[in-house]
């Protein structure tokens, strides 16, 4: 049992210095990233929030047009996100790529990362934002790949992400007490004020792992699901019941009907009416002349997390097909999920702030864990 702690020990150490910064900047951005929603909120009240009029808001076409304007026919809207909310403006989106990329960074391959505030009620542009440097979106790719390309950063933090899980259950394994005394010791502080800083950042670092284990662990694994087609097709065949997630065959508009002159506005209307409280309508814009309007309904609840995907025809601004949450198979659902389960939003606020602690305790490890070893090695280093 000694001989295979002492293996176990150098699989931790050599792990940990291996991913132990990634670790510690993948901590501190999902402490960041789990209150997105509300710091965005605060920080973006001037362009999020408008004040309502007593007349009705522009019809969406109209809004449309004054952020297409805004960016130039060169840089078509691919997206908006239209609240029920109407103290909320609407955000329209631009994005491209470069065509030969050059450079290792995450911007180097993003041409256009736009996004364009529109006052509903006045169809005048509040703000145009270059979203390849707003402070959360530098947040999300420092989290999703470092700030390095995809091709680069992605492998280095799933990497660093699976290194991670292992640190956390040879840390149980290296944890586990041989005695009752050795357990009490490992399982509550007892600092004393003549307790040396060592003890204390040793407890510091085996204590709250303790109890948090498993919750980081899954919080990591969901993060793997990003990180690794291979896992992520594993945990949806699973939930499956062994089974592949099947791909849904693609909602197409007719090409053969007469375009009507606003199409846009009559989506609008049917999801107002089809749900009324939602929190807001993602309306993906279709990309060649087959495509249909795709669109996300947010129905505000992340607990419940029961939102449709919806289709219309993009010349009469029919619905075409609809995805309910009923529909969804077990590997479609944890798919959907996955996200709210990885920022903790799947709790609500008390599930955010469990997150944020987290990933708070997740990014100390490394530096309590170099700690150890460095005065470990000093230690020897002096004798």
């Amino acid at each position: 049992m000694r001989y295979f702690k002492r293996v176990v020990r150098q699989i931790h150490l050599w792990l940990g210095l291996l991913s132990g910064l990634v670790v510690l900047i993948l901590g501190i951005t999902g402490c960041i990233y789990a209150f997105e929603e509300e710091l965005q909120s605060w920080l973006y009240a001037d362009k999020l929030y408008v004040s309502p009029t007593n007349t009705p808001r522009k019809p969406l076409e109209e809004c449309l047009a004054a952020a297409q304007a805004a960016l130039g026919k060169e840089m078509p809207i691919q997206r908006t996100v239209v609240p029920n909310d109407p103290e909320c403006s609407y955000v329209f989106y631009h994005f491209a790529l470069h065509e030969n990329p050059e450079g290792p960074w995450y911007w180097n391959e993003r041409k256009h990362n736009l996004a364009v505030y529109v006052n509903p009620y006045t169809a005048k542009v509040i703000a145009v934002q270059d979203m390849n440097f707003e402070f959360f979106s530098v947040i999300v790719w420092l989290h999703w790949s470092l700030l390095l390309k995809n091709a680069i950063g992605q492998p280095i933090v799933g990497v660093a992400t699976l290194m991670f899980v292992v640190l956390l259950i040879s840390g149980l394994v290296l944890w586990w007490p041989h005695n009752k005394k050795a357990r009490k010791m490992r399982t509550w502080f007892r600092w004393k004020p003549t307790t040396k800083w060592k003890r204390k950042n040793y407890d510091l670092h085996i204590i709250p792992g303790f109890y948090s284990l498993f919750l980081v662990i899954f919080i990591a694994l969901t993060g793997l699901m990003w990180a690794f087609d291979w896992f992520s097709s594993g945990v949806e065949w699973v939930a499956n019941g062994g089974e592949p997630t099947e791909q849904s065959a693609p909602a197409l508009s007719d090409t053969t009907q007469i375009a009507s002159a606003s199409p846009l506005a009559a989506i609008h209307r049917s999801l107002q009416e089809s749900h009324p409280q939602a929190k807001q309508f993602y309306i993906n814009f279709p990309q060649d002349k087959k495509g249909a309007y795709g669109v996300y309904v947010n129905a505000g609840d992340p607990i419940r997390i029961e939102n449709d995907y919806l289709y219309f025809d993009q010349y009469s601004g029919r619905e075409i097909k609809r995805e309910t949450w009923a529909d969804k198979s077990g590997g479609d659902k944890v798919h959907a999920l996955k996200y709210n389960i990885h920022v903790g939003a799947i709790g609500g606020l008390p599930g955010k702030i469990i997150a944020f602690f987290l990933s708070l305790f997740a990014a100390s490890l490394p530096v309590t864990g170099f700690i150890i070893w460095y005065s470990r090695k000093l230690r020897v280093k002096s004798v």
